[in-house]
């Protein structure tokens, strides 16, 4: 008797959380598989190299054509979409915290003298122009 428990506890120790890991896992591709089977013209979708778009067209079965910028339209696999995003709705009240925050960014921005003054609506013009986006200098590899 002795002699079978233990080869029976290696077993369950090994072979169950095989079991539970493949189930888990079988369970994630059927919910994968659905949505990519339920994606419509209009739904906006993130595909897994991370490109955000708008579904233009999905009479293919195996590809779908995806809107990422006005006017330009590319052809996908259906599996290399990854999820479905919830479109971006600004609300009022983040058009009013903008505005608010600009205001008073202005009006806190002190002018020195009148020679100053033009320098500095020209710098606040520009930083209004430009996006919050910056760019990273490239990286050097491999240089010592």
């Amino acid at each position: 008797m002795n002699q079978l428990l233990l080869p029976l506890l290696l077993l369950l120790v090994v072979a169950v959380p095989l079991v539970m890991g493949t189930r888990k896992q079988k369970k994630q591709q059927a919910a994968q598989q659905e949505m990519q089977n339920s994606i419509a013209p209009g739904d906006r979708v993130m595909t897994t190299s991370g490109l955000y778009g708008t579904v233009a067209d999905t009479s293919s079965e195996t590809t779908i054509d995806i809107e990422i910028a006005p006017g330009v339209v590319t052809t996908w696999l259906r599996l290399a979409v990854r999820e479905k995003v919830e479109p971006v709705v600004e609300t009022e009240e983040n058009e009013d915290s903008a505005e608010t925050e600009t205001a008073g960014i202005e009006s806190a921005a002190p002018a020195a003298s009148a020679s100053e003054a033009p320098a500095q609506e020209s710098i606040s013009a520009e930083e209004k122009q430009t996006s919050g986006a910056q760019v990273a200098p490239p990286l050097e590899h491999g240089k010592k």
